[in-house]
């Protein structure tokens, strides 16, 4: 004890000096924490907003989904007597302003009951009822519905067979949960009058949602295994308040998830910055450390020193960065305010902030041990001469040991911590194989450095051996400044290649138009119409019916680990199919197709990404719930999907013989010249009123929209990690800032002009850059190649101008940092300088 307060002594009174030589320690530290923090704050004020509007999102306690069909009498009856029920159906539809040119959109119609809506409320422009909008065929829709369609309050619209008064427009619609990402419009009608807009026929895709409201008193849990038991087949999805908006928080969750990656990037590039500070620091402590030793005072005492340093201003910087991240909800709240379907909800979230506190407290550990286990080890009098000869020598088997734990345990914090384990578990083995891979990469360029001819211009000469030269910058600046542009090539070139195949390869391979909802007895009659439309071509149709997989190999859905890539798979109601023959470029993974006059007990051809994922293989059996009825089939075979052309593909194929006396509809896609869009779109949807168009153009434009939401928050969060690498830099040049003086001085008294050493210092700095820039484009363009091929399965497109820009900004970062800490070096006058030496 008598030595620890001794060395708290020490370290208070050398504290009292100030920051210097901790600025940059304290500013990485501050950077990182404040990143992971704020991230991590806002995903929760996100998350809270969505347990606290859960019911509204809802539209009740429990929802209820059927699609073609609705509850039968025996299910409605026992719903309304243990609940308050309101039921609403959903299809997509085309309107048409009444008196216009014909041309439709497509909306989401949207019919409800009278009890409609059981939790939350509708805000409308002009301020009425919903009921009494509705009635007597009113309706309400978007705002931007009625700019499509050219009409006012109070105009007039058709959809299908019916004609509706449009009473107000939608401000608020509280269960839309999925508002930042649709195909059409809303549009909202009263369900009695559903039936007359002739919509509703066999097979048509129609969702019936049953919202119910439970009595305060009752416990969510038991209600639900109660009508679990009751109907054991009934082939409903059930969602609860618990569970409002799946889908927005998955994408709530993985957002969050990445960015914290990227912030936790920020963070270690920022450890660089701390170990070169630490370092520095030590560095300059070395007469002190010298006198320490050489008076008898034993490495402990040294190491609680400054480790006592360390943690207190450690502490002081991971305070600092979780009072800003602290903050962060109430920054961006008025930026995400409109652009999700849920409000963050500020307060006080402990959970991320101690997350992000030990993230910052296991980084500044890690990367401070190493430096201060040596500066324990070394004798004094090498201290002494440890600036022109330096000591080769490792820290005791204890501080290696404890390194490596610190950094175990902070690879252990950023996987345990991740909702999607495997995820997070690439990104370490990633981050740690980027670190070694620079720092071995940094060692080759100096070592390369040291071994290249000696040049006869002299200020190249002597811009190569600073390359190597003992306390040279290389390594940090390769490490850090690399690190930060790695990540920001390889986000910037995933989205471009994102963009592209959204806005370029798609439009080329993809189906101009898709129609649904087409009845088998419209078939013939369909393809006439289109094929009467000049400019239209490769029309292709398939059969089409929904279910839900309930069972793999003979166990529930919800009991069986399900790979979270493949997950949406088994999430709700799948698009079915049937065939006879195989489809157009198909290809077989495992199995065979069976023959094309197959009569037998029900097979299926798999998906085989989605059944490795759920972990079947060609021989199991899998379960779906059709129109209420369990179907059992054996996977025949599995087959590779290519999911990027939008093509009119199934996750599962059915033999014949299973699903054809189910009722169903048919889908279509054709592609058409930009010019025969409308008048097929017109032509098919005046003649087939139940028939809906999806243009392949909206959807993608709708895509590209949300791509650009997110890549906007991953540029900034990366340029987070840029900005740690600069911290680094200016650190590292920092850090060598005597020894530029002491070179400068030197040449100038050796008769080396101002002009000569300043170029001399510029072209180092102009090497340093080129090199790292030069290493960050080709890392963050194969990182970026392996995340397109292989984890999206997409083509691949190099785009030059990235990695010429990375290495244009790398060189010219380095050139300002290094002309800003040489020009104050070529300031400094030779006498005082050698009268001190």
């Amino acid at each position: 004890m008598a030595g620890l307060r001794i060395a708290w002594r020490i370290a208070r009174r050398e504290l009292r000096g100030g920051l210097a030589g901790f600025r940059v320690f304290l500013a990485c530290l501050v950077l990182g924490v404040a990143a992971i923090a704020g991230i991590g704050c806002v995903a929760a004020a996100m998350q809270a907003g969505l347990r606290a509007d859960a019911q509204g999102l809802l539209g009740g306690d429990v929802e209820l989904r059927l699609s073609h069909r609705e509850t039968g009498p025996a299910q409605t009856a026992w719903l309304e007597t243990r609940a308050a029920v309101s039921h609403v159906a959903a299809l997509h539809a085309m309107a048409r302003a009444d008196g216009g040119d014909g041309r439709g959109t497509m909306v989401e119609l949207k019919a409800v009951d009278g009890a409609y809506p059981l939790y939350g409320g509708m805000a409308l422009a002009p301020p009425m009822p919903l009921h009494q909008a509705l009635e007597a065929g009113g309706a309400v829709a978007d705002a931007n519905l009625l700019d499509r369609l050219g009409i006012e309050v109070g105009g007039r619209l058709r959809v299908g067979a019916a004609e509706f008064v449009i009473r107000a427009a939608i401000g608020r619609e509280p269960d839309r949960a999925t508002g930042f990402f649709s195909f059409g419009p809303r549009l909202m009608i009263g369900l009695d009058r559903l039936a007359a807009t002739g919509l509703v026929l066999p097979g048509s895709l129609v969702y019936h949602h049953y919202r119910l409201r439970l009595a305060p008193e009752v416990r969510l849990e038991g209600w639900i295994d109660g009508l679990k038991r009751a109907f054991p087949e009934a082939g409903w999805r059930i969602r609860s308040r618990a569970n409002a908006s799946p889908g927005l928080k998955r994408f709530l969750d993985r957002l969050s998830l990445f960015l914290t990656l990227v912030g936790l990037t920020a963070l270690l590039v920022g450890g660089v910055g701390i170990g070169n500070s630490v370092k520095g620091y030590l560095d300059g402590k070395t007469a002190t450390i010298a006198t320490l030793k050489c008076l008898g005072a034993p490495g402990r005492l040294v190491f609680a020193i400054y480790l006592m340093q360390v943690l207190v201003i450690a502490a002081a910087g991971i305070l600092l960065g979780l009072a800003v991240g602290a903050l962060a909800p109430v920054a961006v709240a008025g930026l995400l305010e409109g652009r999700l379907p849920v409000a963050a909800r500020l307060g006080f979230y402990p959970g991320p902030l101690l997350l992000a506190a030990g993230f910052g407290l296991l980084t500044a550990l890690a990367f401070t041990l190493w430096p201060l286990a040596r500066a324990r080890e070394v004798p004094g009098a090498s201290l002494f001469r440890d600036l022109v000869a330096r000591t080769r020598r490792w820290p005791r088997r204890g501080y290696v040991v404890a390194t490596a734990a610190l950094a175990l345990a902070l690879a252990g914090l950023a996987v345990a911590s991740a909702e999607e384990t495997r995820f997070a578990v690439w990104f370490v083995l990633g981050a740690g194989a980027t670190l070694i891979g620079f720092r071995v990469v940094a060692a080759a360029v100096m070592a390369a450095a040291r071994a290249a001819p000696r040049p006869r211009d002299s200020r190249l000469r002597l811009a190569l051996a600073n390359l190597h030269r003992p306390g040279a910058p290389t390594a940090s600046v390769v490490l850090s400044l690399g690190l930060g542009l790695t990540v920001l090539v390889a986000v910037v070139l995933i989205e471009a290649n994102l963009a592209r195949q959204v806005g370029e390869r798609l439009p080329e391979v993809a189906p101009s138009t898709y129609f649904i909802d087409i009845q088998p007895n419209q078939l013939a009659e369909f393809e006439a119409v289109v094929r009467a439309v000049p400019g239209s071509s490769n029309l292709r149709h398939v059969p089409t019916v929904r279910g839900r997989i309930v069972r793999l190999a003979g166990r529930p859905v919800d009991q069986v680990s399900i790979d979270p890539g493949v997950a949406w798979v088994t999430r709700g109601d799948r698009a079915l199919t049937y065939a006879a023959l195989a489809p157009d470029n198909t290809r077989i993974v495992a199995g065979d197709w069976w023959p094309a006059d197959y009569a037998g007990p029900p097979l299926v051809s798999l998906d085989a990404g989605a059944a490795e994922g759920m972990g079947l293989t060609v021989g199991d059996s899998i379960t779906f719930n059709v129109l209420g009825r369990e179907i059992r089939a054996e996977i025949a075979n599995t087959r590779r999907i290519d999911w990027s052309t939008l093509g009119m593909n199934f996750v599962v194929i059915f033999a014949p013989g299973t699903l054809e006396a189910a009722p169903h509809s048919h889908i279509a896609s054709v592609r058409a010249t930009p010019a025969a869009e409308a008048a097929l779109e017109r032509a098919v949807t005046q003649r087939f009123a139940n028939v809906a168009a999806i243009r392949v153009k909206e959807a993608l434009e709708a895509v590209n929209r949300l791509l650009a939401n997110v890549a906007t928050a991953v540029r900034l969060t990366a340029a987070i990690t840029v900005f740690a690498g600069l911290l680094v830099l200016a650190g590292a040049i920092a850090a060598g800032h005597h020894h530029r003086v002491r070179d400068a001085v030197l040449l100038k008294v050796l008769g080396a002009r101002r002009r000569e050493v300043l170029q001399a210092f510029l072209m180092e700095y102009a090497l340093l850059g080129l090199i790292t820039g030069a290493i960050a484009a080709a890392a963050g363009s194969a990182a970026a190649w392996a995340v397109i091929t292989q984890a999206m399965g997409a083509d691949w497109v190099f785009a030059p101008a990235v990695a010429v820009t990375t290495v244009l900004v790398a060189i010219a970062v380095t050139l300002m940092f290094g002309f800003a800490g040489t020009w104050r070096a070529l300031g400094q006058k030779p006498a005082p300088l050698l009268r001190n030496e």
